[in-house]
């Protein structure tokens, strides 16, 4: 069947079926309530498995595949649009200092030793790997399924095919080693006392479980700030996304013709977009009718169909091929976080270093959401403030992170793999200098109370 509009419609219907049952099964199978898996991955199974690879029930389309980057497009779109109350860097730096630099050598470290690991092991031993392959462990952990869907399509226009599949592997690969792995580290911290706020594993709200928020615990997805008279307010911002993710795609197609040999990663465009008309609106006193939370929900709606797309077309022959390599950059990976925890949290963080080292494990091996629900089994209630130091100090690490999804496809896909790895790790190195000499190192001492735990600890 020809590819037309009405396929593409099919192809979205099947996925969102494919949604709804995977929302069933989280709500009532308590064995998936127990894997804490998304709605969405457990949709991509489901698709991967009903599919043309195995059962070949459902009529997807042989475009499935290109639908992820597409998607990851209009997400980028999203993330600088909305009216946003900006904290200065001299706050940042006083009050989340030591989870700025943790998170920034943690992700900018996993970028420089993954490259490094694919010189060092990967073209010794597997020399027909393409020379990007290793950049998919920090595109699919660190960077989680939406990276993993930027890279990979920047990659593949520098001779990777493979990327999507590979990235999307690992993006899954990490969420599961981010969720198993957090379970057994918090077994062992609260053996050991670590723990400050619960001492055995705290049983997660129900609605966490199930993923069914109870109507007293619902909050409004976002404000209503235009007239439904005159357009919906949620077709306003959907209009506002839709025209930055446009002017992506045609700088892009801009670039190509006057820069043929580069490849400027057409999310990036969009972000950048995204970010010139909440300028523009400013400068037009409009900026204040654009929620955040508005934004914020189409991306992270987007991010769920692309999920879904994203597994779903991940090919089982591709990943069966690259075996031996996925599960080396899944060791890595492993051990690389993993150390960061244990070594680093407890001399970096300035109080509850297991609480806030577990909450980045979470989202070092795939996505924030594997880091709340961890640290929500450790600290119930939040008193931490390692969610809230990480939200304010994201700020800053979205704008380096801006940087490394833009720039290092494009010069590992170039050949530039050494010296890419030569500037990352330097770059983490330096940082780590300097959160030594701004005083970000303490007694490792894992038990004992540090300053402002005392007053709430158990």
């Amino acid at each position: 069947m020809p590819f037309g509009p009405y396929t593409m419609l099919l192809d979205f219907c099947i996925v969102a079926g494919l949604l709804f049952v995977g929302q069933l099964l989280r709500a009532k199978l308590r064995i998936i309530q127990n894997l804490y898996l998304p709605a969405s991955v457990i949709a991509g199974v489901l698709g991967i498995l009903l599919g043309s690879q195995f059962l070949n029930i459902l009529p997807f389309s042989n475009n499935i595949g290109s639908y992820p980057y597409m998607l990851v497009v209009v997400l980028f779109a999203t993330l600088f649009l909305g009216n946003e109350k900006m904290d200065s860097p001299k706050k940042v730096v006083s009050e989340v200092g030591d989870t700025f630099s943790y998170s920034m050598i943690a992700e900018i470290g996993q970028f420089g030793i993954a490259l490094l690991f694919g010189i060092l092991v990967f073209k010794q031993f597997f020399p027909d790997l393409h020379h990007a392959f290793a950049l998919m462990l920090p595109a699919g952990w660190a960077g989680g399924y939406g990276y993993a869907t930027a890279i990979g399509g920047v990659l593949q226009n520098y001779g990777f095919k493979d990327a999507l599949t590979v990235g999307f592997t690992m993006a899954t690969a990490g969420m599961l080693s981010g969720i198993f792995g957090g379970l057994l580290f918090i077994n062992i911290a609260t053996r050991l006392g670590i723990t400050r706020f619960v001492k055995a594993m705290a049983k997660l709200p129900e609605s966490m479980k199930t993923g069914l928020i109870p109507p007293e615990e619902r909050k409004p997805i976002g404000m209503g700030t235009v007239s439904s008279g005159c357009i919906d307010p949620l077709a306003w911002h959907l209009v506002l996304v839709l025209i930055a993710a446009a002017c992506g795609y045609y700088s892009n197609q801009y670039f190509k013709v006057i820069m043929p040999k580069y490849d400027v990663p057409m999310m990036c465009l969009s972000m950048l977009a995204g970010v010139l008309l909440q300028l523009l609106l400013n400068r037009m006193n409009l900026g204040q009718y654009v929620d955040k939370q508005v934004t914020t929900r189409i991306g992270s709606c987007v991010t769920d169909f692309m999920v879904c797309f994203g597994i779903a077309s991940i090919k089982i022959s591709i990943v069966a091929q690259y075996a031996v390599p996925l599960i080396l950059l899944c060791i890595l990976g492993f051990v690389w976080c993993g150390g960061f925890l244990w070594f680093l949290g407890p001399r970096m963080f300035h109080n509850y270093w297991f609480e806030r080292a577990l909450f980045c494990w979470g989202w070092a091996t795939g996505v924030v959401a594997t880091g709340v629900t961890l640290l929500r089994i450790i600290d119930p209630e939040f008193r931490s403030k390692a969610l809230q130091d990480y939200g304010l100090a994201y700020i800053f690490i979205a704008v380096v992170e801006i940087f490394l999804v833009s720039l290092t496809p494009v010069f590992v896909g170039l050949g530039y793999v050494g010296e890419t790895a030569a500037v990352l790790i330097g770059v983490s190195l330096f940082i780590f200098v300097l959160s030594i000499k701004a005083g970000y190192w303490y007694n490792p001492n894992r038990t004992e109370l540090r300053p402002g735990e005392e007053k709430i600890n158990m």
